[in-house]
């Protein structure tokens, strides 16, 4: 009897374990085109545009504001294309992340004109996410090993991303 409770408890857990649904949600994945006009994430209001130079003004009373921005692409992350960096007039580039992880973009738009809309914030990048970042940037050991203090910065979490050329 006692085998026969034990082997019972057994086949249960096996079948509750079987039957518990996953609640974590995977990113779309690496987007199938780079395709001028290729839209990623939500759609995109292409004529509220900003140039990247505006931001700082944005910043000036707030810690994040909503904007949509238009710029050129000069940095994508070659691992998954989980954030790129974009061009700012005369200041080091821009990272942008994509809101909850939700979308990926191409690995190959580099030099490409995109407009991307979103939420701009003040911040300050860890020294891990800054070595993280570098790691997927293909820095070298010697690179990520310098990294030894955090940045301020401002960076942008985009909701929807289109590719304009």
């Amino acid at each position: 009897m006692e085998k026969y409770l034990t082997t019972s408890a057994l086949a249960l857990l096996l079948l509750a374990g079987s039957c518990t649904k996953s609640t974590e949600t995977a990113p779309t994945g690496q987007p199938a085109t780079s395709a001028k006009g290729a839209t990623f994430g939500d759609a995109v209001s292409p004529q509220k545009a900003v140039a990247p130079s505006a931001l700082p003004a944005l910043l000036a009373n707030e810690d994040s504001a909503k904007t949509t921005v238009a710029t050129q692409v000069v940095e994508v992350c070659q691992k998954k294309g989980c954030w790129i960096k974009v061009a700012v007039d005369g200041q080091e580039p821009m990272r942008v992340t994509f809101k909850d992880y939700g979308f990926f973009m191409p690995k190959d738009i580099v030099g490409k004109e995109i407009v991307f809309e979103g939420v701009v914030v003040r911040d300050t990048v860890s020294v891990d996410d800054q070595r993280h970042y570098a790691e997927d940037a293909g820095k070298s050991k010697e690179e990520i090993a310098a990294i030894t203090s955090p940045k301020p910065s401002i960076t942008f979490i985009a909701s929807g991303v289109q590719i304009k050329e």
